[in-house]
């Protein structure tokens, strides 16, 4: 079978498509899935890229949508024929996370699912949503349930409320649409005039483009007549965070999440402190959180925004995509 594998420095040059042994049948609490359909996260970018090192052949891609072929012995959750989608951190099945690396994440510290067929266990999956393509359910694993757990769960955005959310990506556009159906007021900051237009489709309330509004807290600050916004997504990192600070209401909860302006900077602690709000970080998500979303879903009339799909021998002109920054939404794999 066909595999993505990375190889040592790194690099979207590096990564080649080779053919490897099937890996068989399940075993007890396995599944076999025969998947289908991936999609592309920052993470993956930076595994591709030699950013963050991983062992020399290491089959890449967090996320992934396929059909359980077949079930081992004592498997419960699944049966033959059903579509499934991985988890991010599939030791990590509720409550608080059990670890603060990617050691155990597919396609960072263990191989991933850039792969036609793989055999994991069972709670390595779950279901994916009822009517959904599997090109849809592989948008969900990464930048979908780190959006729900950004506004649902940490966030507790509640209909009416003001949400700020940074950029156009995955995540972004997954918190957009979540905060549209719970009710909430959204703004959205890009890079261009182009991006916005296209995301007013969703139902955003105000756009940014930061560009040519260097400033743009106050531009928020003016749209929510001076109080600021209830709940901000923080998907750049420690080049935005002083405005978010600025943007966001006394009060208020700012969920950080990106790193695309460093894993560093100066904390304006002060006025966290004046303005007496909370900071949450978050990486993603638990199993638990994952199967409530996925539950969710099956009551939503949402689909992902996807850019564009590419097959999976074109990984390095998909990467190249997502390098550019042009995109809105997911970029996809079809196996």
């Amino acid at each position: 079978m066909k595999v993505v594998q990375y190889r040592s420095p790194g690099g979207l040059n590096n990564l080649n498509v080779v053919e490897i042994s099937d890996p068989g049948e399940p075993t007890a609490n396995e599944v076999r899935v025969r998947l289908h359909a991936s999609s592309l996260n920052g993470h993956d970018y930076n595994v591709a890229t030699g950013v963050l090192p991983v062992q020399d052949r290491r089959i890449i891609l967090t996320d992934a949508a396929g059909v359980v072929e077949a079930v081992g012995e004592d498997v419960s959750e699944f049966a033959p024929g059903e579509q499934v989608i991985s988890t991010f951190f599939p030791d990590w099945l509720r409550g608080d996370a059990p670890s603060d690396t990617f050691a155990r994440t597919p396609g960072d510290g263990l191989d991933g699912y850039a792969a036609e067929v793989v055999i994991r266990p069972e709670q390595w999956f779950t279901h994916a949503p009822l009517g959904w393509s599997l090109r849809e359910a592989a948008t969900l694993p990464t930048a979908g349930v780190t959006a729900w757990r950004a506004v649902v769960v940490e966030g507790e955005l509640r209909s009416g409320q003001y949400v700020l959310i940074l950029g156009t990506g995955g995540v972004s556009m997954f918190a957009v649409q979540f905060a549209k159906q719970i009710g909430a007021k959204v703004i959205v900051i890009s890079s261009s005039d182009e991006k916005l237009e296209k995301v007013r489709s969703l139902g955003v309330d105000f756009g940014v483009n930061y560009n040519r509004d260097t400033k743009w807290s106050t531009k928020i600050r003016e749209f929510t007549a001076g109080r600021g916004v209830d709940l901000t997504i923080e998907t750049v990192g420690p080049g935005t965070l002083p405005q978010s600070i600025e943007a966001t209401r006394i009060g208020g909860r700012i969920v950080l999440i990106g790193v695309l302006t460093g894993v560093a900077g100066v904390v304006p602690t002060v006025a966290i402190m004046n303005r007496q709000q909370r900071i949450q970080g978050i990486t993603v998500g638990s199993r638990s959180q994952q199967i409530e979303m996925v539950a969710s879903l099956n009551r939503m009339a949402l689909r992902p925004v996807i850019h564009a799909h590419y097959p999976l021998a074109k990984i390095s002109e998909a990467f190249r995509l997502q390098e550019s920054g042009a995109h809105v939404g997911k970029i996809c794999l079809d196996f």
